[in-house]
């Protein structure tokens, strides 16, 4: 779980509000550049900026001031506060903001949250969702609108959604203790939640992490110097529950998905849009797209496919194969994708990943390490695992960290299609020695095999394909029997 350190700007300071009231405000520093780079000092992840002002205006405020502090720090930002129209959002994540929070706009303006997650992808979208006497307040919590909780959560879902900060006003600012039913409600209903409002001790954090939360939003708690972000991190970290992703993919070939051992004997597995349906319907948390002879054939991923995929689904969409520049990445996300894989045009211009970190977010950028082992140690394999080339996967894999990769999908070209298990060393190593998000792929034949590479790897998702294709495994099966192994899952 994440402990989230939150700025709130007014007048180009970071103060605190109590209850949302703009009259009980207290200023704890005049420089919130400062306030940002201290926290990424201690350790933090992630920096929640809100800009108060726009909130109350109904349009950004202190823009220029949020642009500041992300020059100043090397973490992302998730920014809100008086973005109320496409341009607004645009402007922020145009322009180096990971995420954006729509408030009042998600409450009354779903066509914008529609037109932003179409354009954008779901995953730089998140959903304020700040609860006054049991219904959605608006415009800087000044007003309460005619939606329930059970409303909001219909629409954010039918919207595909992913991401909410949950906020009970009644307990904000008052380091009295927050409320975990609201957020465990959000929790259940399947959202990356971001628990908010009085959390007061590391013990708030622990039982939010226990509820599977995605993470902890802390501000007065810190100011006030009742929680230490390092330490509610470590705790976070060492205590860390958040739900194992099972992940089925299509590995495409002329429009129709495929399957054979070692990247050879390809055989028919369905029809690509019908599988994609079917996986989410049935309990996958997300699905990966990979054209597996782009790169080969010299050519680009077939969006139109990809679109039609993406508008049959409601789970997060990875798309790789023939990825080489940023207008492929943007051309994809266009289609639908929310992350895109990139492989052997990571390996040949690494600048590629971080001008795209830059551009579109580390969220949707998403590795692909191709490894076979050689002697002792793996070395990265190119253009569908055809081409060896002399770099070391380990040392590949943190230099994709350093250039901003969100995610690493780790397929073992010794086990693809074997069903002889995850290669369990090379993950361990990997998910070891890098920090973000690593994705096991290859190997997989049973169940055991997922609770070993979650067990002993310390894996973060599992990814398959053939034995979710013919049935061999249920998904949901798969995850009750993870979860009756302490697994922590979305059932």
């Amino acid at each position: 779980m994440f402990v989230i350190p939150a700025i709130d700007i007014i007048d180009g300071k970071c103060v605190r509000l109590t209850q949302g009231n703009f009259t009980k405000s207290t200023i704890y520093n005049s420089n919130v550049v400062d306030v940002a780079k201290h926290f990424e000092k201690q350790g933090a992840q992630f920096l929640h900026i809100v800009d108060l002002d726009g909130a109350k205006s109904g349009f950004p405020v202190n823009r220029e001031t949020v642009f500041d502090i992300a020059k100043s720090v090397n973490i992302p930002l998730q920014v809100g506060g008086g973005i109320r129209s496409y341009e607004q959002a645009s402007k922020y994540l145009e322009n180096g903001i990971e995420k954006i929070i729509l408030g009042t706009a998600a409450t009354e303006d779903p066509k914008l949250l529609e037109r932003l997650v179409k354009d954008f992808g779901n995953s730089r979208i998140t959903v304020s969702v700040d609860v006054k006497d049991g219904k959605v307040a608006v415009r800087g919590w000044l007003e309460k609108s005619a939606k329930t909780v059970s409303e909001i959560i219909v629409v954010l879902k039918e919207l595909g959604i992913i991401s909410v900060i949950v906020t009970d006003i009644s307990k904000d600012g008052l380091l009295k203790g927050p409320n975990f039913d609201l957020a465990k409600r959000f929790i259940q209903e399947g959202f990356e939640t971001v628990a908010a409002g009085g959390i007061t001790s590391l013990s708030d954090i622990e039982e939010f992490n226990k509820l599977g939360a995605f993470g902890a939003l802390v501000g007065k708690a810190i100011y006030e110097k009742k929680i230490d972000l390092q330490k509610a991190r470590r705790e976070a970290a060492y205590k860390n529950n958040l739900a194992k992703r099972i992940i089925p993919c299509l590995d495409v070939k002329n429009g129709r998905v495929v399957k054979g051992a070692h990247f050879n004997d390809l055989r028919d597995a369905g029809d690509a849009v019908e599988l994609g349906k079917r996986y989410g319907e049935t309990g996958a948390d997300e699905l990966v797209f990979l054209d597996i002879s782009a790169t080969l054939e010299n050519r680009k991923t077939f969006c139109e496919l990809v679109s039609k995929i993406a508008k049959e689904i409601n789970i997060p969409f990875t798309v790789g194969g023939g990825v080489s520049t940023i207008e492929d990445i943007k051309k994809l996300l266009n289609a639908g994708a929310d992350k895109v894989s990139i492989g052997s045009a990571a390996v040949r211009n690494p600048n590629l990943i971080k001008e795209a970190a830059e551009y579109f977010g580390s969220q949707c950028i998403v590795i692909s390490v191709d490894a076979k082992r050689q002697n002792k140690g793996w070395k990265i394999y190119i253009k569908g695992g055809t081409e060896e080339i002399d770099v070391d996967a380990l040392k590949f894999s943190k230099q994709m960290e350093e250039l901003g990769a969100g995610e690493l999908l780790v397929n073992s070209l010794d086990r693809d299609g074997t069903k002889k298990g995850f290669d369990i060393e090379l993950l361990k190593i990997i998910s070891g020695s890098v920090g973000v998000p690593v994705i096991a792929s290859s190997g997989a034949g049973t169940m055991r095999d997922f609770l070993d590479v979650f067990q002993k790897a310390n894996v973060d998702a599992a990814l398959a394909a053939s034995i979710f294709h013919y049935k061999e495994i249920d998904i949901r099966k798969l995850k009750e029997f993870l979860f009756n192994n302490k697994i922590p899952v979305r059932i």
